[in-house]
């Protein structure tokens, strides 16, 4: 078993964190992670209270270990963050944008605070604002983030805000993601799209198969599906997505589809309830290669767990000079 940090901040079994993806991380899926040993999180997303109320309550009624919930951080209205701290969430974690306006509330909810940071500046606000957790996202990493590499970024995080703890994420989708992680000095990982295609998220059955079939160099950064969706998102942050019709006609054209929004924006709602996802997007990150099929959320906390152990083994055999190094193969 794998004890971290994080494994001790929150009584968890697995150095493992469920990306809170907005209207994918649902209450089943926050739970199903957390009662394997992970902390699951609900996705927040922008805040819709009828969504967050629904999914909170399922998350409260089925975890049985701790869980917790995030919010991007700079589309936060006072009362959804009142709403969702009333379901008594363990942790809450804060993505883009400066979370010390929401801090007294989350502390006075007694959660653990987790801010999300891109770069060395956002990790210095975390900082101030008393993180008791902080994840470095690398842009590897589905949906929204910055432009920093995992690789480099999180021990450049480590070194800065140490003693705060740090979670890695972007890229990473399997044991050695996770290991890789503990090796760079994170105390765990925070995966998403990996459980994107798990059996309990809330997206939709096409969308996890489009993952499923893709591999890394199908996805792509892109503001489109923001100014289609008319979301003012904040300079630098973009989203990487799945290559699809939409994104090859308008990205590079921001301009060109704002000033078509009326007619776009129609058409795209109508996709995205359909489940046309030639139109619609399909947040994934460059680990889609890693992802080749749909499991159970508790399966793949306990095969991810495993792996990343069965890693470090033989890294220790390697700095041993073992010759039984590379002989440890990974679980399936």
């Amino acid at each position: 078993m794998l004890t971290t940090a994080l494994t001790r901040l929150f009584d968890l079994t697995h150095p493992i964190v469920l990306g809170p993806m907005g209207g994918v991380s649902g209450g089943m899926l926050t739970a199903a992670v957390s009662n394997a040993g992970g902390l699951g999180l609900v996705g927040g997303g922008y805040g819709d209270p009828e969504w967050l109320g629904r999914e909170l309550s399922l998350a409260r009624e089925q975890a049985n270990r701790p869980w917790g919930c995030g919010l991007i951080t700079w589309a936060i209205k006072p009362e959804v963050l009142d709403l969702a701290l009333s379901f008594e969430p363990a942790a809450f974690m804060l993505s883009f944008g400066d979370p010390r306006a929401h801090v007294d509330a989350i502390r006075r909810a007694g959660c653990k605070l987790i801010c999300q940071v891109q770069g060395l500046d956002e990790a210095r606000l975390a900082v101030e604002a008393g993180a008791d957790l902080i994840v470095a996202q690398g842009t590897e990493a589905g949906g929204h983030g910055g432009q920093r590499s995992t690789l480099p970024l999180v021990p450049a995080v480590v070194d800065l805000v140490a003693p705060i703890p740090v979670v890695a994420a972007g890229g990473i989708a399997d044991g050695r993601g996770l290991a890789a992680a503990l090796a760079l000095g994170a105390c765990g990982a925070l995966i998403g799209t990996r459980f994107y295609a798990a059996r309990e998220s809330l997206g939709h059955d096409a969308a996890k198969a489009r993952i499923v079939a893709a591999d890394g160099g199908d996805t792509r950064r892109t503001r489109v599906f923001d100014v289609v969706r008319d979301y003012s998102w904040p300079k630098p942050y973009t989203g990487r997505a799945l290559r699809n019709d939409f994104m090859a006609r308008w990205d590079g054209r921001e301009d060109a589809l704002a000033a078509s929004l009326s007619a776009e924006r129609t058409a795209f709602r109508s996709a995205a309830a359909a489940g046309d996802f030639d139109t619609a997007m399909v947040w994934a990150g460059e680990a889609v290669d890693l992802i080749d099929r749909v499991d159970d959320a508790a399966a793949l906390v306990a095969r991810i767990a495993r792996d990343a152990e069965t890693c470090l083994r033989r890294a220790a055999a390697l700095a041993d000079g073992a010759a039984t190094a590379t002989s440890l193969p990974l679980a399936r």
